[in-house]
């Protein structure tokens, strides 16, 4: 019987992810939210029992499962991202300055609040309180898809090689013409392994005391070297299986003019796979080596097809994981929250988060756009500091450390974080679909005023 409410369940979730995208084109609640109130039903169902789980039992299956999640979704925004960075063109690092700020202004500022609000407002331990901080302060970029870039744009006559047209194509055009969506992906893209030092902070502040006994160990080697030694993965791995693809003589490697979109899948468990070996983040790999193979042949339909399966993938995941969630709420996943559970979740969401974005991006934001420098709309810094959406990243974090080691209201730092999480996604599914259509709308007028 087990074994049939499985297939049921399996069968309705592929309905669901081929179904949803096109329904909710312009409707004013995102998959997400939908997702997890189809969880919640289930939940509620006679059988709905049959696939509750808890988080402290089955901890190790969370993580492993939320931690491809994140992957294929890593994969995916590096993928998408359509602006050009060179390591030997300063201007192209200009182009990403919201990113810049977000991931060393936004993100630690982030932290701060979360852990300042825990230890000295609400009395918590320093380690709980800085690892609620770390596993919050991450942008998703698993349920972040309605702020985000659609994926790599390719035109016709571009698929088709034309040459003429290559040839004025330079690798400084920027295509994301949409700063909003263009700084949420990116952010999200990069933050989910710039998180990993701040657990690991919070880890040893629990296990090994006091700072002075591993911060210069904690600079020099979990917040610098593994950062660096991801990076350079990534670029390697990516170089490396975008030369077979792409430029190799051997006509039988040449992945792809054969089509063979499975790349990318190979490509992300390799740049993973080597990082983590090698002691870097496979996160940031990843990401890294997914902006790297973009690089090349930068134009090539193939960056399309790569895209198209590993969104697939990623929508899959997805709704597994949020069905899941839907299902716990239904299970008791909130009952060890109190009053400080909610004001954490709901200050990051509304004060926190917004508010240190806006400090990041307010003084000297400037954007590209008909080829000039000038400064970035209110309303659009607004709103990129504004829809920080939590998700699945926390929920790997938060696995992953209390994995490590015995942590005092284990059961309370799950329920906060599940509470974070469904206030931001009911809150940003909420609010994205008419703020985001009107930003666009208004843009487009301006531009035909102009």
């Amino acid at each position: 019987m087990t074994s049939d409410l499985v297939f049921l369940l399996g069968g309705g979730v592929l309905l669901l992810a081929v179904a949803l995208p096109s329904l909710l084109t312009r409707a004013w609640l995102s998959a997400p939210v939908i997702l997890i109130l189809v969880g919640m039903l289930v939940g509620l169902l006679p059988f709905g029992s049959t696939f509750a789980f808890d988080p402290t039992d089955q901890r190790d299956t969370i993580e492993h499962v939320t931690e491809i999640t994140v992957l294929v979704a890593l994969m995916g925004v590096g993928l998408a991202l359509d602006r050009p960075l060179s390591w030997r063109n300063r201007s192209s690092w200009r182009t990403w300055s919201a990113t810049w700020r977000l991931l060393a202004i936004a993100m630690p500022l982030t932290i701060a609040g979360v852990f300042l609000l825990g230890w000295w407002g609400l009395g918590l331990g320093a380690a709980p309180a800085l690892l609620l901080g770390a596993v919050l302060a991450p942008t998703d970029p698993v349920l972040a898809g309605d702020v985000q870039v659609g994926g790599p744009v390719i035109t016709k006559r571009e698929a088709d090689g034309d040459e003429s047209m290559a040839e004025q194509l330079h690798d400084d055009e920027i295509s994301d013409d949409d700063e909003v969506r263009f700084a949420l992906t990116s952010e999200a893209g990069l933050n989910d392994a710039l998180a990993f030092p701040f657990v690991y902070a919070a880890i040893f502040l629990m296990t090994m005391g006091s700072a002075a006994d591993w911060g210069l160990r904690w600079l020099a080697w979990e917040l610098v070297g593994k950062i660096i030694i991801g990076v350079l993965v990534g670029v390697a791995v990516g170089w490396v299986l975008a030369y077979l693809a792409f430029r190799t003589r051997q006509q039988a490697l040449r992945l792809a003019e054969q089509g063979e979109s499975l790349l990318a899948l190979a490509a992300m468990l390799l740049a993973y796979g080597v990082a983590e070996v090698a002691q870097g983040y496979g996160f940031l790999a990843v990401f890294v080596c997914a902006m790297t193979m973009r690089t090349r042949a930068r134009r090539h339909e193939f960056h399309e097809h790569m895209h198209g399966v590993v969104e697939r993938l990623e929508r899959l995941l997805t709704l597994l994981v949020l069905l899941f969630v839907g299902i716990a709420l239904t299970d008791g996943a909130l009952e060890s929250l109190d009053w400080r559970g909610v004001l954490v979740g709901v200050a990051l969401v509304l004060v926190i988060r917004p508010l240190a974005g806006w400090v990041a991006l307010r003084p000297g934001r400037w954007r590209m756009c008909d080829e000039r420098l000038r400064p970035l709309a209110r309303r659009e810094q607004l709103i990129t500091a504004f829809f920080g959406i939590r998700g699945v990243g926390t929920l790997f974090y938060i696995a992953y450390a209390l994995s490590e080691t015995t942590w005092t209201g284990e059961r309370w730092l799950w329920a906060t974080c599940v509470f974070t999480i469904v206030f931001s996604v009911v809150l940003h599914g909420v609010l994205v679909t008419p703020v985001m259509t009107k930003l666009e709308r208004d843009r487009e007028r301006l531009l035909r005023s102009t």
